[in-house]
């Protein structure tokens, strides 16, 4: 195929349009070359926007539109002059315009809110102020609403950009029940309160910004006393146990989940997801019975769950074969061969079928595909190792857990493989996706 001289980001758009390919079509086909599954639409439009050079896939661009891959690996990438990707049948778009559209009403002042980009922020207040003047129900109607679209945002915009607006939320909400008084009398809204302090905390972890996680894991504690709603104290905790484990203390992440299976009402989903929780740092702990105890229990949590039971968003639970964190767990205890099937069951069953469709959850499927490296790696299977861990990070958002067992690989294979070509390819990618902020959208394209 003819390649024009265009930056990255036009050659690319118009290597699709000449093939008469959508952006799905492009996503699809290049999962099928690579059998990674990690690209959805919205990746590509990012590519097209100049805003990530697609380093990983630029061999199965070439070898999919026939051109010269140094071609490709030349071409500059300067932002593309093309117009900001947007989907309207997105679920993330459809809320936002939603929004603006529906309510027109003055906000609280700007200088009141936080120091950020204040576009979509001021309109959400806008729409809560709009409704402020109705019954109270309506407003924590309006904040229950957005409580649930930031629960599926959450796990897949940059956690910066969601965090910034859970706090202009937050701080709306909470504004609201000081004036109206005692918690006792609005508890509804109280906890509404809390759960934005609950999200606060997963986008401050995803940020790798524990201190944060911490004060808003206390905060949604603490309103969760005041209004006698354990289950919002067990996802704070569950939250708490899962930064211990990534920091490197199991032992700690251990007696955090059994805490909070204390709190947790049994058959809701953070009961079965502590339990599993209590496994994976049990098994990094060394405490193989005590693994296998936890792994019986999150199992026996998990068949009590209700047909209904979320399986996507922050407040989901994986309804695999195994209980989540099955594969981890293997891999702690040195089982890497069950490590290895355990994982694929996930990613066959869980994560392949998202990855095709919008790629509900890409850091969990990362993740796993970290797993599956490691797994790999400790079977001494070096090029089976690295295709994992190439395919996780050529993912859209490398939150800062995902970067923890990124890096958890790459001592394994500089450790294990020292002069293997393929494990300085990982090492220099692992570099590469680091200095990748968790970040957020500039300004400019949060509109």
């Amino acid at each position: 195929m003819e390649t024009p001289d265009l930056p990255l980001p036009d050659l690319l758009k118009h290597l699709r349009d000449t093939a008469g390919m959508t952006q799905q079509r492009l996503a699809d086909e290049l999962c099928a070359i690579t059998g990674t599954f990690t690209l959805t639409r919205h990746e590509i439009g990012r590519w097209e926007q100049g805003r990530v050079r697609p380093r990983a896939w630029l061999p199965a661009l070439a070898d999919l539109f026939k051109v010269d891959l140094e071609i490709l690996r030349r071409a500059p990438n300067r932002k593309a002059s093309v117009a900001p990707y947007t989907d309207p049948t997105d679920d993330v778009e459809r809320v936002s315009e939603v929004l603006r559209r529906t309510f027109l009403r003055q906000g609280i002042a700007a200088a009141t809110m936080p120091a950020m980009c204040l576009h979509r922020e001021h309109r959400i207040i806008q729409a809560l102020d709009a409704i402020a003047e109705e019954p109270l129900g309506g407003v924590v109607d309006g904040i229950g609403e957005l409580i649930d679209h930031y629960a599926v945002t959450i796990c897949t915009l940059p956690p910066a950009d969601v965090y910034d607006e859970l706090l202009t939320v937050r701080t709306y909400a909470s504004r609201m029940l000081q004036r109206l008084g005692t918690v006792s009398s609005h508890t509804d809204l109280a906890v509404a309160v809390g759960w934005l302090s609950h999200l606060l905390a997963v986008a401050a972890c995803d940020m790798g910004q524990h201190a944060s996680a911490r004060v808003w894991c206390s905060d949604a504690e603490r309103r969760s006393r005041d209004a006698r709603h354990p289950e919002l104290a067990a996802w704070a905790l569950l939250t708490r146990a899962m930064i211990a484990w990534y920091q490197g203390q199991p032992r700690q992440s251990a007696i955090l989940s059994a805490k909070g299976q204390k709190n947790a009402p049994e058959g809701t989903v953070v009961h079965a997801k502590l339990a599993s929780q209590e496994m994976r740092a049990a098994a990094m702990a060394g405490d193989a019975d005590r693994m296998t105890r936890a792994r019986r229990r999150a199992s026996e949590a998990i068949a009590v769950l209700p047909a209904n039971t979320p399986v996507t968003g922050a407040f989901s639970i994986n309804l695999a074969e195994d209980p989540p964190y099955t594969a981890t767990s293997l891999l702690f205890v040195g089982r890497n061969e069950e490590s290895v099937a355990a994982t694929n069951r996930v990613i066959q069953t869980v994560y392949q079928p998202e990855a095709r469709q919008r790629g509900e959850h890409p850091s969990g499927y990362a993740r796993s595909l970290l797993i599956l490296g490691l797994a790999q790696a400790g079977l001494g299977r070096l090029d089976e190792s690295v295709a994992a861990g190439q395919a996780a990070l050529a993912g859209s958002r490398p939150v800062w857990p995902t970067m923890v067992l990124a890096g958890k690989l790459d001592k394994v294979l500089t450790q294990q493989f020292p002069h293997a070509r393929q494990s300085a390819e990982y090492h220099a990618r692992y570099l590469e996706a680091i200095r990748i902020p968790a970040g957020r959208r500039p300004c400019e394209d949060r509109e």
